[in-house]
């Protein structure tokens, strides 16, 4: 089966950087780098998240964030300290660190950041929320805890661990954001029972040549209904979506070694190579082939999202 948000995050390559046990008491603020993908659980006591654009949110032991695209976010006391101060994190031992006053802490957090290595995750992660907060999944606080002792531990085979926790983490937090309430995107999309069986066809077969008409068939939808619904709810028209899959698709194979051109364009639904080469070119900015050499010279390069 082929289920699309364990595809998005597999192709999304996440890695776990760095992970930290944070304490804090009396009055602070915090502002994290923001450069990297950010996930926290709170252990105890209660602070507040303030992200632009954003109400604030205040968390509890017991609630879990996510914050999947880099942007600059604070993180303070309720009761916040004056003048917009911010914090210096003080180490106090590895992997420890206090904010705030000395003494005994009233606030116990492990957070964590992470890279995408996938030079599509600005795309991918746009079809996911971009703050995920989860309240009392203790499967989560499991998770980040797991994280945090794998990446201090330094056993053998500790990357691969780290990225398969890190893959369970992102996956058990998304299906966590379901409803309404959630913005436009794959979760949204997958949370609609018509919508998610056309999204589950998309992924199953890229390479069939579909028709608006067939996917509202999948979905059980009139054409119109399927197009308005599906656009509302994933935010992209149903072809946009199709078109923007079969080319994460295709520059995932592309790379990779061993692929002719011609098997790429057949696995994303092109007839011949030079059809697939104009459509990728038009979509991408560069031609396939230029692509593929790009990504040779440079395998190791990771994309911010």
């Amino acid at each position: 089966m082929h289920d699309p948000l364990t595809q998005v995050i597999a192709l999304l390559r996440p890695s776990a950087s760095r992970s930290k046990l944070v304490t804090a008491a009396g009055r602070w603020a915090v502002r994290p780098p923001g450069t990297e993908p950010f996930y926290g659980a709170i252990l105890q006591g209660t602070c507040e998240l303030s992200m632009a654009g954003r109400e604030a949110v205040r968390l509890g032991a017991g609630d879990f964030v996510l914050i999947p695209a880099s942007h600059d976010f604070t993180v303070t006391s309720l009761a916040p300290p004056p003048g917009g101060r911010l914090d210096e994190p003080v180490e106090r031992r590895p992997g420890e660190f206090h904010l705030g006053e000395p003494g005994a802490p009233n606030v116990r957090m492990l957070i964590g950041y992470c890279a995408f290595r996938s030079g599509d995750a600005r795309l991918l992660v746009s079809l996911l929320p971009g703050l995920v907060v989860v309240r009392g999944e203790r499967r989560l606080t499991v998770l980040v805890e797991l994280l945090s002792e794998e990446a201090r531990a330094g056993r053998p085979g500790r990357d691969a661990v780290l990225a398969h926790l890190l893959e369970v983490l992102l996956i058990e937090a998304f299906r966590a954001t379901t409803g309404p309430a959630a913005p436009p995107g794959l979760i949204r999309g997958l949370a609609d029972e018509r919508l998610a069986a056309a999204l589950r066809r998309i992924h199953a077969e890229p390479s069939r040549p579909w028709t608006i008409g067939e996917l509202a068939r999948e979905a059980a939808l009139s054409r119109s209904t399927f197009f308005d619904r599906f656009r509302r709810e994933v935010g992209v028209a149903p072809m946009e979506y199709l078109l923007g899959w079969r080319m994460t698709i295709a520059k995932d194979l592309l790379r990779g070694e061993g692929v002719s051109m011609g098997e790429v364009a057949q696995r994303v639904g092109y007839s011949s190579s030079s059809t697939f080469s104009v459509a990728f070119t038009r979509q991408v900015g560069t031609a396939p082939t230029a692509y593929a050499r790009a990504q040779a010279r440079s395998p190791g390069t990771a994309q911010a999202a």
